[in-house]
């Protein structure tokens, strides 16, 4: 299924109307979905809302409205979920690989409004048919006067203004298709979620953002940030150098050597951002990492999500990993009590499943030599332990956590479908000393 050109509606009113009108929720259209073989399901277990019908027609509105609705469904796409079922993951893999996009006319208008009825002189040419089309706006190829390539983010109307209607919505769609369970803390996760796409709709904030990447990774020859043109950007157009290259999940067949490469840069960034600059750029999509084989070089795209951590988290969540990295138990339980993952009052089982998570999760920093990630079974195994932690958690995990395990996960990911074999025993271990060498000497 293709994307299509459509007028995103931009009044509140409109947008609860693509919600409400599209789903049909009694006879004669409710049509009854099995459940798993064993009678269970998943976590979150099938449900008649979710019939074949009902399922495209929430994919047609989660692609007609866009906003936080589908930023959100593209967020749940990209992990390995197991809380949600079957249904749910093919509407949510369906919603990630495109958006529909703006007519032309809704596009100009937006443009004349942030830029300015001579927008057009400002520019030496403008594609009017995207070349992206994503949850928030959509990315249009352009030209400048003195001949630079530009791709120009434009955000959808009254996205901004709809982020906390849209979340109320499809918190409602996720309660109509399953019991959620208590321990996801739906309310919470969504609220935290709801915060996040607030900085993604201000593209001057985005700005800022990539500038300050730019900044950091400034003598770094592996990465390479695109200049953002301030005088073609408002808070809701964003207008950045053109970057070169290809998604890197177009990059399987690629040899082993460069894989292995691309990943340990990859992994080695984001733990930087994390540790070192306390400041990531915390978007999973692969996407938004472009590489160029004749430079040899990755472009880093799209800001937005960026956000920064606080000492006190960076020094709590290093020894988790450390711990982890050690295969020690009973400190992972102790940081993960610092960090408020666990009040301590869990059950026994709970405790269990919660520090065998972590154990399994920090697999590649404890093993020596070269880990494969072409042959782990992190998502199986972690996946096992889900439901035992969602009946028995206490308390949400914190805040900073949501983004920053999307995107760690994505890193897994991604070394996952490259097939890459990389040194994170040894990776780990110099930035945990680097990073300690830092803190005394602060």
């Amino acid at each position: 299924e293709r994307a299509r050109e459509r007028t995103v509606p931009a009044s509140r009113v409109g947008r609860l109307a693509s919600f409400g009108g599209r789903v049909s929720l009694g006879p004669p259209h409710l049509t009854p979905c099995p459940l798993s073989a064993d009678g269970s399901g998943s976590v979150l277990g099938s449900s008649p809302f979710l019939s074949e019908a009902n399922a495209a027609r929430i994919v047609d509105t989660l692609c007609k409205v866009r906003g936080a609705a589908l930023k959100i469904g593209q967020m749940l796409s990209i992990q390995d979920n197991s809380f949600l079922s079957p249904q749910l993951q093919r509407i949510f893999a369906r919603v990630r690989q495109s958006a529909d996009f703006m007519p032309a006319w809704q596009t100009r208008r937006v443009l004349a409004e942030e830029l300015g009825q001579d927008w057009r002189e400002k520019v030496a040419s403008f594609e009017e048919t995207p070349f992206a089309a994503a949850s928030i706006g959509q990315v249009h190829l352009g030209v400048l006067r003195d001949g630079m390539e530009v791709a120009m983010k434009i955000q959808y109307p009254g996205i901004a203004q709809s982020i906390r209607s849209d979340v109320e919505n499809l918190l409602a769609l996720l309660r109509l298709s399953a019991v959620l369970p208590a321990g996801l803390f739906a309310d919470n996760t969504l609220r935290v979620l709801q915060r996040e796409l607030e900085w993604e709709c201000d593209y001057r904030r985005e700005a800022d953002c990539a500038r300050s990447f730019r900044q950091l990774l400034a003598g770094d020859s592996f990465f390479e940030v695109p200049r953002v043109v301030g005088e073609l950007t408002t808070r809701r157009v964003l207008t950045m150098e053109l970057g070169s290259g290809v998604p890197l999940d177009q990059c399987q067949e690629l040899p082993q050597d460069v894989r292995n490469e691309i990943c340990l840069n990859v992994l080695r960034l984001s733990l930087r951002e994390l540790f070192h600059f306390r400041f990531m750029q915390t978007d999973a999509n692969w996407a938004n990492f472009f590489y160029d084989a004749g430079k040899h070089q990755v472009t880093l795209l799209d800001f937005g999500a960026s956000r920064p951590f606080s000492r006190e988290f960076t020094h709590h969540y290093i020894e988790v990993i450390k711990a982890a990295a050690d295969r020690d138990r009973a400190k992972v339980l102790q940081k993960s009590k610092d960090l408020k993952f666990v009040t301590g009052f869990e059950t026994k089982e709970f405790e269990e499943a919660h520090v065998d998570t972590v154990m399994i999760l920090g697999e590649p920093f404890s093993t020596p030599g070269l880990f494969d990630f072409s042959v782990q079974s992190t998502t199986r195994r972690v996946q096992a332990l889900i439901p035992v932690m969602l009946r028995h958690r206490l308390t949400p995990p914190p805040e900073e956590s949501y983004a920053l395990h999307r995107k760690l996960a994505g890193c897994f990911l991604l070394c996952a479908h490259l097939r890459s074999r990389i040194p994170c025993h040894d990776l780990f271990q110099e930035l945990y000393r680097q990073y300690w060498a830092r803190e005394r000497g602060a």
